[in-house]
């Protein structure tokens, strides 16, 4: 009787120690199943990610011959013309307006904090000499110049991706007055640009004032007839310009995000895959060993009980 005794107490104690590893083995399996969840929703994200970028690169990729020409055929008319546009005024610079553009939302890798770490880098080294304020367009910028000392001027943060025509000619139109009325002496615009799809290009450019170079072959070819006066035609296309230049701006920085939150979750998929084998891996290795454990010492249980 004192072996087979000796057998039971081996298999309660083996027992026992299962139970001790089942909580172990539980909290694997929960966490695969939040990993996997995860992952779900990262590879949703990037499927929708994916359909936004397809119809951002064609609008970007449809408008960038006229946007690109544009400044070409503005530096032409200016060398055929003489009389001075306000938005051709050139002062000094005392007074500055920033525009920055960013996304409402984040999940998009370094989209966001790459373009506003070097948009304070660029408006403090403004702000050491002049005044600076700004137009924010997007929540991530809003959040972040909030901490800082910038007058903000005018604020776009609902929605940023449902902005449409009519609200980029009023930010446009709202620029230009203040140039006009020299509230401003100049206006900068930091944005992303649409490069590829692995990464965007940081962009700074100044939107006003225009200051198309004139070119001596520009200026010796032969002078048009204007048919209305230059007079009107200026005043139509300058401001149509700065319009599509707004329009330009804000298009490339959609463009950009969708790409970059399309990548970000990818790698978040993959990183997510990676994670879950390497679980299960875990999981595997803990369930083997403990069920080597329980069969050696049961098989040493039952050669001592055959020995005695």
């Amino acid at each position: 009787m004192k072996p087979l005794a000796r057998l039971c107490k081996t298999l309660i104690r083996n027992s026992k120690r299962t139970k001790d590893k089942m909580p172990a083995l539980i909290d694997l399996r929960r966490r695969i199943r939040s990993v996997r969840n995860t992952q779900q929703i990262t590879q949703a994200m990037k499927t929708v990610s994916t359909a936004k970028l397809k119809k951002s690169q064609r609008a970007v990729l449809e408008g960038r011959p006229y946007w690109h020409n544009l400044p070409a055929l503005l530096t032409r008319l200016t060398c055929w013309v003489e009389e001075e546009h306000p938005l051709l005024l050139r002062r000094e610079e005392k007074k500055i307006e920033g525009v920055v553009i960013t996304s409402d939302k984040g999940l998009c890798g370094a989209f966001n904090s790459n373009l506003l770490t070097r948009a304070l880098s660029f408006f403090e080294e403004k702000a050491r000499q002049r005044e600076v304020s700004l137009v924010l367009i997007g929540k991530k910028a809003v959040n972040f110049f909030k901490r800082y000392y910038f007058p903000i001027d005018r604020v776009h943060a609902d929605r940023v991706d449902k902005l449409g025509a009519q609200d980029l000619k009023e930010i446009a139109q709202y620029l230009m007055n203040l140039y006009i009325l020299s509230r401003r002496d100049a206006i900068y615009i930091v944005y992303n640009e649409f490069k590829s799809i692995i990464s965007p290009r940081l962009t700074i450019t100044r939107l006003l004032p225009l200051s198309p170079e004139k070119s001596d072959e520009a200026q010796d070819l032969w002078l048009p007839d204007w048919d209305p006066e230059s007079k009107i035609i200026f005043k139509f296309l300058l401001p149509l310009y700065i319009e599509k230049e707004i329009l330009h701006c804000f298009f490339e920085s959609l463009a950009a995000e969708h790409a970059s939150r399309m990548m970000a979750m990818d790698n978040a998929t993959k990183n997510a895959e990676e994670l879950i084998l390497d679980l299960i891996l875990i999981l595997n290795k803990i369930r083997q060993a403990s069920i080597t454990k329980e069969l050696l010492e049961i098989m040493t249980a039952v050669e001592a009980l055959s020995k005695s």
